[in-house]
């Protein structure tokens, strides 16, 4: 008599467990959708910003606070000539591009905020620079209930170089 019990049991239990932990309300996905929008909005206008900026020669700092390895977190030099990277280093010496290759121009950090956009991100979090456009942070949750896929980016020391 308790077999099946304990077999329904089991099945009701397995079945729970593949459940998602939360789901989004209605508001929470017209929240999130209107989010969306502002986010590309945001993307679009500071996009402008940096194509009528017009800089193709340029260095800036760039730090991933990722759950990688410590090489891939940098802080690096990036420097961009004629818009594409000459070089990328890790204190003076040459880093492994293999790990920046998203994020070694600024056109390639909009790249990232876009992919974020169309992947719909649960969160989405970015600053830009008020005069040329450039994200100055980027903070990217894919999917809040996944641990450690979350990216922090941050472009500090932006100079236009001749």
């Amino acid at each position: 008599m308790r077999l099946p019990i304990i077999i329904s049991a089991a099945v009701l239990l397995s079945l729970g467990v593949n459940l998602p932990a939360m789901s989004q309300t209605p508001l929470e996905t017209a929240q999130h959708k209107a989010n969306n929008n502002l986010n590309l909005r945001r993307l679009n206008f500071n996009r402008g910003l940096w194509d009528k900026a017009n800089i193709s020669n340029y260095r800036y700092t760039f730090s991933n606070s990722c759950f990688c390895i410590g090489e891939a977190r940098g802080p690096v030099v990036i420097e961009v000539r004629n818009g594409q990277t000459t070089s990328i280093t890790l204190d003076g010496k040459p880093a492994n591009p293999q790990y920046f290759e998203k994020y070694k121009t600024i056109p390639k950090l909009f790249n990232v905020i876009q992919d974020a956009i169309n992947r719909k991100a649960y969160s989405l979090n970015v600053q830009y620079n008020s005069k040329f456009g450039y994200p100055t942070q980027i903070n990217i949750d894919y999917n809040s209930q996944i641990a450690d896929e979350e990216i922090y980016l941050t472009i500090e020391n932006f100079q236009k170089i001749k």
